[in-house]
């Protein structure tokens, strides 16, 4: 039963859509969509979380490609990148555009691959926020700026002797989540769900459509009417 105007679920750029998100979406509905059309493996483990409950994230993916290192006090290495502090994170951080994401996997979770200054510099640049596979740190500076940052949590632990980032705008995986440069990452309280680029007009159009219909089931039950009344009816719950 579609009790919406086809019309109101369309949008023109980029921008749109995402302040339309944060009002209108949120991931539970978006991932139900996801599931209805078969992509069962779209949400990131839940053990990365946002640094404070309210935060709201929606933007482009920029992968970033992060590995364990021990360089604590070596010399020669044959590969610039070892060779380098932070490899090509520097690189990747100045690479960030407007509503884009840093999001970073494939080290060990054992130090902080996010902080302040990083925050700060994003910021500049017009980031939409940080996603990491591994922690954050500096927290109360990030809190500060209201810098959306979802990690596994706050730990001071450096990356400059244990990880280094090798590669950027490349795929990634999170879990069994593969993440492409420009796919659509949405995340809140409950998590953070990643939209492939080739589906999203589709999954969206249909999560705008069941956040609008869910609003009158909730409150059909409000006013009386049964769970299985409702289900068969709108065919929601």
């Amino acid at each position: 039963m579609k009790i919406y105007d086809p019309s109101e679920l369309t949008w023109k750029t980029d921008k749109e859509l995402f302040k339309r998100m944060r009002t209108e979406l949120f991931t539970a509905v978006v991932g139900d969509v996801m599931d209805q059309i078969g992509l069962y493996h779209q949400f990131l483990p839940p053990c990365i979380r946002a640094l404070r409950n309210d935060m709201i994230i929606v933007g482009r993916a920029m992968t970033v490609l992060e590995a364990d290192v021990s360089s604590q006090g070596e010399t020669g290495f044959r590969n610039p990148v070892s060779a380098s502090t932070f490899g090509y994170m520097l690189e990747a951080l100045d690479d960030l555009r407007e509503d884009e994401i840093y999001i970073c996997s494939g080290a060990s979770p054992d130090y902080a691959v996010w902080g302040e200054i990083m925050s700060a510099r994003a910021i500049q640049l017009n980031a939409a926020g940080a996603i990491l596979n591994g922690y954050s740190r500096d927290t109360n500076g990030i809190l500060a700026l209201n810098f959306p940052c979802f990690s596994l949590g706050a730990y001071a632990q450096d990356q400059a002797p244990r990880g280094k980032v090798i590669d950027w705008r490349v795929p990634i995986c999170i879990d069994k989540v593969r993440i492409e440069d420009g796919d659509l990452l949405f995340g809140d309280i409950d998590g953070v769900c990643v939209v492939p680029k080739a589906k999203e007009k589709e999954i969206l159009t249909r999560a705008f459509e069941k956040a609008r219909s869910e609003k009158i089931v909730l409150q059909k039950i409000t006013e009386g009417m049964t769970a299985k009344e409702a289900f068969e009816k709108y065919g929601i719950m």
